[in-house]
Parts: structure tokens; sequence; C-alpha cells
């Protein structure tokens, strides 16, 4: 097939392109998850009952910690892609590994977080502040954790074998999954932990 070097490499077929557009949509599903999860905390955010709020139980370093990790993650990400665009498979497979690195520390930091909530007597059950919390938070980890298997074995398929046209498209939508867990954070940070502080 002739490679036309005015398209990246991942935009090189018409099933390449499709496959891209398919999964805008399928992010577009997955905003409106999000989204149904944030209106509930935002409705249950002050029903505490007799359990903790969020100024007791939210500390500031891990949040930040959380924040750092994932954030420089997304940007070793967009490094892992720019690399792969220039044909550069060690730069691509450095970069790649330190983004799930950093996706891990993530999810260290965040599930060590969860148990601190719950030695605290923060549990899903204490009130449906904690519940529409957990289930928000959870769900954000969950999806991280989805992208760090589905990472490692998209990389060892490229360690494999090398940039082809389909191992280019799935780094590039892998791309754009892990941009929009760092999107959603920046939701999270925002509207929990930092309205949950005030």
């Amino acid at each position: 097939m002739k490679i036309d070097h005015s398209l990246p490499l991942e935009y090189q077929t018409e099933e390449n392109s499709n496959r891209i557009f398919g999964f805008w949509l399928f992010l577009g599903a997955e905003i409106v998850l999000f989204c149904t999860l944030f209106a509930v905390y935002l409705t249950l955010w002050n029903r505490t009952g007799s359990g903790p709020d969020g100024k007791e139980i939210f500390e500031i370093g891990p949040v930040l910690a959380e924040t750092f990790l994932l954030l420089t993650s997304s940007f070793t990400c967009g490094l892992a892609v720019h690399s792969m665009r220039l044909g550069m498979k060690k730069a691509f497979m450095s970069f790649f590994i330190i983004t799930l690195l950093l996706g891990l520390g993530f999810l260290g930091v965040e599930i060590t977080e969860f148990v601190t909530y719950v030695g605290e007597g923060a549990t899903l059950q204490t009130s449906a502040f904690l519940s529409s919390l957990f289930v928000l938070l959870g769900t954000h980890g969950a999806h991280v954790t989805l992208g760090l298997l589905w990472g490692t074995g998209l990389m060892i398929q490229v360690k494999r074998e090398g940039f082809t046209l389909d191992t280019a498209n799935k780094s590039f939508i892998f791309s754009l999954y892990w941009h929009f867990l760092d999107v959603v954070w920046i939701f999270i940070f925002s509207f929990v932990y930092l309205k949950g502080m005030m």
C-alpha cells in the first residue's frame, strides 16, 4: 500500500479513520456516563447523614499526588504518540512505559486513599454522599485499570510488530482514551475535591 506522507500513519486507511471516528462516538457515550455520575454526586454531596463530609476526609497531599501523576502521564502519552509519528520505536516504548507506570502510581495512591476512608468509617454504606463519591471515583479508577491492561497489551504488540497501520491506529486510539481520563480527573479534582475541601 502506498503511504500518504501528508497524513499520520494512524489515518492512512479509510478503515483506520472510521475506527478513530467510532472511538470518538464511544467517548461521547463515556461523557454521558460520567456526566450522570457527576450529576448524582452534585445532588448528594451534602447528604452526609451521620457520616463525615468532604472537609473531614479529603486531604490535599494525596489529591495533588494523583493529579500530578495522571496529568504527567497524559504528557508522556502525547510524547509516545509523537515518537510513533516520527518512527522512533525506542522512544515510543520508553514514553509508553513511563505513562503506564505513572498510571499505576495514580491507582496506588487512589487505593490507599480508599483504604484510609474505610479505616475512618467512611464506607459506601455510610451516607449518600460517600456512596456517590465511591461510585464516581471507583468508575474512574476502573477506567484507569482497564487503560493499564489495554496499554500493556498494546505495548507488547508494538514491541513484536513495530509500527504498522494497525498498531499506529491502536496507539492513537489508546491516547484518546488516556487523555479523556485526564479530562475527567480535572473535573473530579475541581468539583469533588476542591469543592469538598471548601
